[in-house]
């Protein structure tokens, strides 16, 4: 049994983002929690929100005991690119891309 959460449209890169959720993947959800509160990392906050809802999902619709669950699965894909242009030298603009990123965390409960 698993359980799962999505976050959609995170205004991150996700380059940025892998590097938080490398840190996770594999480990029970108490364990992830505290290393992600001590993650001086801005996609440390997102990733912690995931977490606790795949948690929280598996608790409710699922009826897993929380204190069994770890992160089975945890990735993160690029969502859509928002372009912005920035002004240059001699009238020139460049293009800005400002990334956006999809964090899944998947967690099932350990066996018994």
């Amino acid at each position: 049994m698993e359980a799962r959460a999505v976050a959609r449209y995170i205004r991150i890169s996700p380059r940025k983002v892998r590097q938080v959720v490398d840190l996770i993947r594999g480990k029970d959800v108490t364990e992830a929690l505290a290393i992600l509160r001590f993650t001086p990392k801005r996609a440390s906050l997102p990733v912690a929100k995931v977490v606790k809802s795949a948690a929280a999902n598996a608790e409710h619709n699922y009826e897993m005991d929380r204190d069994n669950l770890y992160i089975a699965a945890a990735y993160v894909d690029q969502g859509p690119t928002l372009k912005r242009y920035l002004p240059r030298a001699m009238g020139r603009a460049d293009l800005m891309r400002r990334r956006t990123s999809h964090i899944t965390v998947v967690v099932k409960e350990k066996g018994k």
